[in-house]
């Protein structure tokens, strides 16, 4: 009972919505724990993410297969319920942006040295060829050179065609039977490439234009390849007429250079066309 006319004491509680607020925060925090523990590390899935990766930024670290790859927890290294997939390579590379880095791994040292290789290859064999086709260079009938990792036989318009023809003249048929021989015995695809001077061909002749005639010399050098023994689906014809000349049309001297038949060897591959290197492809039906 009151007495005096005084107030009752008043009480200070806490808002009813912070014990709820609270019992969520605890469920939730038990919730990734737990999630954090179930999880494992897999080093094939982590290496496909880490290709993703580098097709995105082109940044690369390597990190030891041992050792935790960065951005994973103590919990998620040593803790893993099953033994992940066993992997084909013993190191994982994690790529991502590293500014300790004094240089960037972009990948282009393993390029460059296989390029340095494949052009040291082609001035082996450019000199190996020199020295074989000493006279008829020192004839001017033919020009070894190398073209990046490429190796060229340019067989001159000297003594091999007539002006306007695409007929083998007698003494070309020696030095291009020499050639196929060769040709034949060294592996690689090979592309003949017919090209002209830019004075055009005089119209009511046999030929077109210089496309036809610098195709049809092509297809002329590449018959006598085939007699030689080259296979056929090492070879592929092309006519360029005046469009890639080895140097400037403006003498009687310079388009003579320019009337030619290049032989390449084309570095890195085997043959021509992708039909013939898939070994699943199935036949063609007959009809």
């Amino acid at each position: 009972m009151m007495t005096n006319g005084e107030d009752p004491p008043r009480t200070h509680s806490t808002a009813p919505w912070i014990i709820t607020f609270a019992d969520l925060m605890v469920l939730l925090m038990c919730f990734f724990v737990l999630m954090l523990s179930f999880s494992e590390m897999d080093a094939e899935k982590f290496k496909l993410m880490s290709g993703s990766m580098h097709e995105a930024f082109g940044v690369q670290t390597s990190v030891r297969a041992n050792d935790a790859p960065k951005g994973t927890s103590l919990e998620a290294r040593e803790f893993s319920p099953a033994a992940p997939e066993p992997t084909d390579r013993n190191e994982v590379r994690q790529f991502t942006v590293d500014s300790d880095l004094n240089t960037l791994d972009l990948g282009l040292e393993q390029r460059l040295k296989e390029l340095k290789a494949q052009e040291e290859q082609a001035d082996e064999r450019a000199q190996r060829l020199r020295e074989v086709f000493r006279q008829e260079i020192d004839e001017g009938r033919l020009v070894i050179r190398r073209d990046n990792t490429n190796v060229v036989i340019q067989l001159l318009e000297k003594d091999s065609f007539a002006s306007g023809n695409a007929e083998l003249e007698s003494g070309a048929h020696d030095a291009l039977a020499k050639v196929g021989r060769l040709v034949a015995s060294m592996p690689g695809a090979i592309t003949v490439a017919g090209h002209t001077d830019n004075v055009p061909i005089k119209s009511g002749g046999t030929y077109r234009s210089n496309w036809d005639l610098s195709a049809a010399r092509a297809a002329s050098v590449a018959q006598e390849l085939l007699t030689a023994g080259v296979e056929p689906a090492r070879l592929m014809i092309s006519g360029h007429a005046d469009t890639q000349p080895r140097v400037a049309n403006d003498t009687p001297e310079h388009r003579a250079l320019n009337r030619r038949v290049d032989i390449t060897f084309v570095a890195g591959k085997d043959r021509h066309g992708s039909w013939s290197d898939a070994s699943d492809a199935e036949p063609a039906p007959n009809r």
